[in-house]
């Protein structure tokens, strides 16, 4: 578990360790504020008895109220069924995949507890402070959210900045880690179009940590603003074809 940001009984932390085999490697997210705490993207059934044994070390399972699911994805949401059976937690997923989550086995009474995002977004109170909910439609899943916590100024960008095979927890060298991403970003992004479009969703953000669900996070200003030049030139998905 690494500890992102710590002040004024406001947390965040990464869990980055917990795939393993065949999977793809995911990060697992969580903010706590307070008494209360969201998890994001908490991953398949192969992560949750491992990721709930090491949240339940670093808080009270009690204080697990929220559930973000930031797409459709397996990787995302196919261990909701446990979450929501395991804890009083609500959970907000994409209203746009509402009716594909329980395919993944969401229980009928459990579904009552989860809510759909508008395509617009929403802005959600965890503890005493408040989280936003952004559209990122399109990148990669056209029903698809980040979400920005502006106590941390972090980004949680999903798949927006993933990287695959790296070393490390945080990108240290920004040119040498482009190979990484690339081949991702050209396959699973949509098109140039969808990426200014999220650019300027989240250009009035101060954004000191974008936290991608895989790979190294990108920490301090500067490094931010390296991938929001890099990605804004990026030719992808349709253009391609």
């Amino acid at each position: 578990m690494i500890t992102l940001h710590a002040s004024d009984g406001h947390k965040n932390m990464m869990f980055d360790d917990l795939c393993s085999g065949e999977m793809v490697s995911a990060n697992q997210h969580v903010i706590v504020d307070g008494n209360e705490a969201m998890l994001l993207d908490p991953g398949g059934h192969k992560v949750f008895p491992k990721l709930f044994a090491q949240l339940s070390g670093a808080i009270y399972p009690a204080s697990l109220k929220q559930l973000f699911f930031s797409h459709q994805d397996p990787d995302v949401v196919a261990a909701a069924n446990g979450w929501l059976m395991s804890t009083d937690a609500v959970g907000y997923a994409p209203a746009l995949w509402m009716r594909f989550i329980p395919h993944f086995g969401v229980d009928e009474f459990t579904t009552k507890r989860l809510s759909g995002i508008p395509d617009e977004g929403m802005t959600v109170a965890l503890g005493s402070r408040s989280l936003q909910i952004l559209p990122a439609h399109f990148i990669h899943s056209p029903g698809n959210f980040h979400v920005y916590d502006p106590t941390a100024k972090i980004l949680y960008s999903g798949d927006m900045g993933a990287s695959i095979g790296q070393n490390g927890s945080t990108v240290k060298d920004f040119d040498a880690h482009v190979p990484f991403m690339e081949g991702f970003h050209k396959r699973y992004m949509t098109s140039n179009k969808a990426i200014r479009h999220w650019l300027d969703t989240i250009a009035s953000l101060e954004i000191e940590i974008m936290a991608p669900q895989h790979g190294a996070i990108f920490e301090g200003r500067p490094m931010v603003e390296r991938f929001l030049a890099w990605i804004a030139e990026l030719q992808c998905g349709i253009d391609l074809i």
